[in-house]
């Protein structure tokens, strides 16, 4: 495996979505390519940060009218 085809795959490594041959021979790259294991860590760091940052806690008062809101929804088209 290629370090382009390694690097064009991680996204399915990251969610586990990979056949058993095609994951034994990307970690068997990853154990004898370093410049690939630094991109992994990197592009994991930096998918963990963009993920928390699109976390945004709604506060408790719009939860509790949205939660309102569609109730009064079900109850008039339901």
């Amino acid at each position: 495996m290629t370090c382009q085809e390694a690097i064009a795959i991680l996204a399915d490594y990251l969610e586990m979505a990979l056949t058993p041959s095609v994951l034994e021979e990307l970690e068997r790259h990853f154990a004898g390519c370093e410049p690939c294991r630094a991109y992994l860590a990197t592009y994991k760091k930096t998918r963990d940060l963009a993920a928390a940052a699109n976390r945004v806690e709604m506060p408790e008062e719009m939860k509790r009218r949205l939660r309102e809101f569609l109730l009064e929804q079900l109850r008039q088209n339901g």
